[in-house]
């Protein structure tokens, strides 16, 4: 065999059909030939819609899709499809919501459906009066947004408002425009970043400055999804359980580093259903981390009290920036059967669902940091993951995984072990 390392240069790659490029990796990679009928296998998406949605496609990542149970939403039951690989993400939702389901469940709101595109403008000779001038064209501004996307302004939306400010930065000061688009139940994304490439000249025209960026802003504090739940205290173990997570949440509140971790399992629930509906995971997320830190210091994304009864009371507010047009959420399949699972008939229907889902995946984690620690519920369910990694086939996943608990070792080496015992 060579030790050459061959040239990833591959001229002409992305004009290559999935299989022939599939044929090209699998030289350069050496695969054998049982991983690339593993490749070849594209699931139940439609090898070309795949080689449509990204660019040098070869197969498909299929990820297990769960359904979390007994989440109530302002009074309207759901079941809620999430995309994830990790254990314990769907029971902890599961429980989570069955522990609220009758102390009325989650309670949401929304700020509403804007969203934020940024134009930079720099090397203004007078950049306070740029940004009156620019203010001052308000009603120009809306008519050449609007005009970019008449569809969106028939439907209701459209140029909302205008902001303007001067930011002090290395390089001098900048002019920075927020143009605030109503984009309805599309995430918006296109519609914005094209209001912003179509203004930009204008304002250069307007100021005598000079555009280069005008993109959308993930951080979509005028998109804000709201949830709140209750748990009684005797529901969720008493008043011990209770302080605990009290304490959890005043942790987090208080540290970043812990902050980081907290929010991260909120966003494992988020994101699993964000992913399901064919939404953009990293949008979502940039969004959630940037309002965690908008106050200078980074904290928690949800709050949690004690009421005057006693119960747990928890809280949630997140940008949210989802849709129910455009992109994968009308193109995939599965994430097409996803909204039809969740019966939502608007974006901001789906956002508010999101952020409840977020709640209850904080309150789970809590609880069992406050109690049994995490790693108890969560390695029982990955010792099912590490029994098949040794081997276990059948009824013995769950025998392997079953003693890998008790032992309290959850490791392949311990699961080799205990397979070879099973088996003789």
């Amino acid at each position: 065999m060579s030790n050459t390392t061959p040239s990833s240069r591959l001229s002409g790659f992305h004009k290559l059909s999935p299989e022939e490029r599939l044929q090209q990796t699998a030289d350069f990679a050496q695969l054998d030939a049982d991983t690339q009928a593993h490749l070849r296998n594209m699931g139940n998406i439609d090898p070309q819609l795949a080689d449509r949605l990204i660019e040098n496609v070869i197969g498909t990542m299929n990820i297990p899709l769960g359904i979390a149970t007994s989440m109530k939403v302002d009074g309207q039951d759901h079941i809620i499809p999430m995309a994830t690989e990790e254990s314990s993400v769907v029971a902890a939702v599961s429980n989570a919501a069955r522990q609220c389901y009758d102390h009325q469940g989650f309670i949401t709101s929304m700020s509403g459906t804007h969203m934020i595109a940024q134009i930079q403008l720099v090397q203004s000779p007078n950049p306070h009066d740029s940004r009156l001038r620019i203010l001052e064209r308000k009603e120009e501004i809306r008519q050449l947004c609007n005009e970019c996307d008449p569809i969106l302004v028939k439907m209701g939306g459209g140029f909302h408002d205008l902001q303007v400010r001067v930011l002090q930065t290395e390089g001098g000061p900048m002019v920075i425009t927020h143009l605030i688009v109503d984009t309805k139940d599309a995430m918006g994304a296109n519609a914005v970043n094209t209001m912003a490439e179509t203004l930009a000249p204008h304002l250069e025209q307007w100021t005598g400055g000079k555009v280069y960026l005008r993109i959308l802003s993930n951080l979509a504090d005028q998109r804000l999804a709201r949830a709140r739940a209750v748990w009684p205290c005797a529901a969720i173990g008493g008043a011990a359980v209770r302080d605990g997570i009290i304490a959890a949440y005043q942790f987090a509140a208080a540290d970043p580093y812990r902050a980081a971790t907290h929010n991260k399992g909120i966003m494992n629930g988020i994101s699993a259903v964000v992913l399901a509906t064919g939404n953009d995971t990293r949008a979502v997320e940039a969004g959630a981390h940037a309002y965690a830190a908008r106050h200078g210091h980074y904290g928690s994304l949800t709050q949690w009290e004690i009421t005057s009864e006693g119960d747990l009371a928890g809280s949630i507010e997140i940008p949210m920036a989802v849709g129910l047009v455009g992109g994968a959420t009308k193109l995939h399949p599965t994430a097409r059967a996803c909204l039809q699972i969740l019966h939502v008939q608007t974006a901001e229907r789906l956002a508010r669902i999101i952020a409840a889902v977020g709640l209850a995946q904080n309150f789970s984690a809590l609880k069992a940091l406050a109690t049994t620690g995490i790693q108890k519920g969560h390695m029982s369910l990955h010792a099912q993951n590490i029994a098949m990694m040794a081997g276990a086939l059948g009824e013995e996943i769950a025998t392997v995984a079953d003693r890998l608990v008790a032992l309290g070792k959850v490791r392949v080496d311990i699961a080799l072990e205990e397979l070879k015992k099973l088996r003789s």
